[in-house]
């Protein structure tokens, strides 16, 4: 069972029933639980306790400005990959002195933007960026603070759409041009460097590739050293992964033991950009049973979310648990193996495969794991409004994201006359 569910008497997250929360809220609804959340980021914290190093959540797994502003108020810096990333950290009262921004494509007004709100560093990942951000930096008067995103080839071991390390992946920039590239940075004048960085990948559950990557920049910084070129920060990306199904997850300080080691008796400030491992586990995505669907080869529950509003099934082939959490208005059937499926006009339109469950037309599921990568990437397909967000405390439910309406998907388009 998912650690946030308490299914005793009833199915809880902390102290509020699913079902109420479903009454009140409507279905689909994603809801997390704020006590999960800081026990994730606690566990960061606590693993890298007594080291000069800094947390920065990568908003892109999940960018809800309550779940940024809790993590701001314990102390987080952020990873960012676009300007909008940056206007979200701002309004949640995040210090744009502890972010991080990332991307292969950050366009003028982004650079333009995060240098005049001051942000730690620029993770650079190509030599035209290199050149484009000195000339953005000169433009307004500012010095750019840089770290080169250096791929260092190590197989992370993970689905190849999240594999992003290895020598045939668009991030970062080569290992072999790194340190060229790091001459050219000290030759320009509106630049500054700062660090070196590197992320191989996301749900990582063996910690060998990381450490194994450490080991790489950790040449890299040493030889640069010897030219002059040094260091305030090594920035080592996220990625450790979260258990969905029956993955063995090690606790964070077991991962992060063997790239610490090799760190030790360094320095420079760490820098870890977790995403997946602070959120993923600490949300699901509810929804209610809306057509049950009996055939010779399959059966089909449909229910009222879909792919628009939970896209890893469809993207990844990935696999959330699904739990019955509330019973409809008729009793249910023996069990049977469904297919969970949405209501959107596409045969890819699954959130899960061929599930044992005993189900009536209105029962309440939940799908966990579904913190991550869910309502980040979320979409109107279909025209279908996107979805509400509601965070439990302890026994209160709140709203921290209404749900939309059709007349607001509506209101930015101009039919032509």
């Amino acid at each position: 069972m998912n650690p946030i569910i308490n299914a005793s008497p009833e199915f809880r997250i902390e102290a509020v029933p699913l079902a109420g929360i479903a009454e009140r809220f409507g279905t689909p609804c994603y809801v997390y639980s704020r006590s999960a959340l800081v026990a994730a980021y606690s566990g960061y914290r606590d693993a890298l306790a007594g080291r000069n190093a800094r947390i920065c959540y990568a908003v892109k797994a999940n960018s809800n400005l309550s779940i940024l502003k809790l993590f701001a108020q314990l102390g987080a810096g952020f990873d960012i990959v676009s300007g909008g990333e940056l206007e979200r950290v701002l309004a949640a009262g995040g210090d744009p002195g502890k972010v991080v921004f990332s991307g292969v494509g950050k366009s003028r007004a982004e650079m333009r933007a995060a240098l005049q709100h001051n942000i730690y560093c620029f993770n650079v990942e190509s030599a035209s960026e290199l050149e484009l951000l000195d000339k953005v930096a000169g433009e307004t008067g500012k010095q750019a603070a840089i770290a080169m995103r250096v791929n260092p080839d190590v197989d992370p071991k993970t689905h190849p759409y999240i594999s992003t390390g290895l020598k045939s992946a668009k991030f970062g920039v080569p290992f072999d041009q790194a340190a060229a590239l790091y001459r050219r940075a000290q030759a320009l004048p509106h630049l500054r460097i700062r660090g070196i960085a590197c992320h191989i990948g996301s749900q990582l559950l063996d910690p060998q590739p990381a450490a194994d990557a450490a080991g790489k920049l950790l040449e890299l910084i040493d030889t640069l050293a010897a030219s002059g070129i040094t260091f305030e920060h090594i920035d080592l990306g996220g990625g450790m992964g979260i258990r969905y199904r029956d993955e063995n997850v090690l606790a964070v300080a077991d991962y992060l033991a063997p790239m610490l080691q090799r760190l030790s008796g360094r320095q420079e400030m760490l820098l870890v950009e977790p995403g997946r491992s602070l959120v993923g586990n600490a949300g699901l995505l509810l929804t209610r049973v809306e057509v049950l669907k009996h055939g010779e080869q399959k059966n089909f529950a449909v229910v009222d979310a879909a792919m628009n509003d939970l896209a890893r099934p469809a993207l990844y082939d990935a696999w959330h648990d699904i739990i019955k959490v509330g019973a409809g208005g008729t009793a249910p059937g023996k069990p049977l193996r469904y297919e969970i499926v949405g209501p959107i006009c596409e045969s890819g339109d699954f959130l899960g495969h061929d599930r044992e469950l005993a189900l009536a037309e209105g029962d309440l599921l939940a799908i966990l794991s579904a913190g991550a990568y869910g309502m980040a990437m979320s979409s109107n397909y279909n025209t279908r409004p996107r979805v509400a967000e509601v965070m439990v405390d302890g026994s209160e439910a709140r709203l921290i994201r209404k749900r939309e309406t059709v007349e607001e998907l509506l209101a930015n388009e101009l039919p032509l006359l």
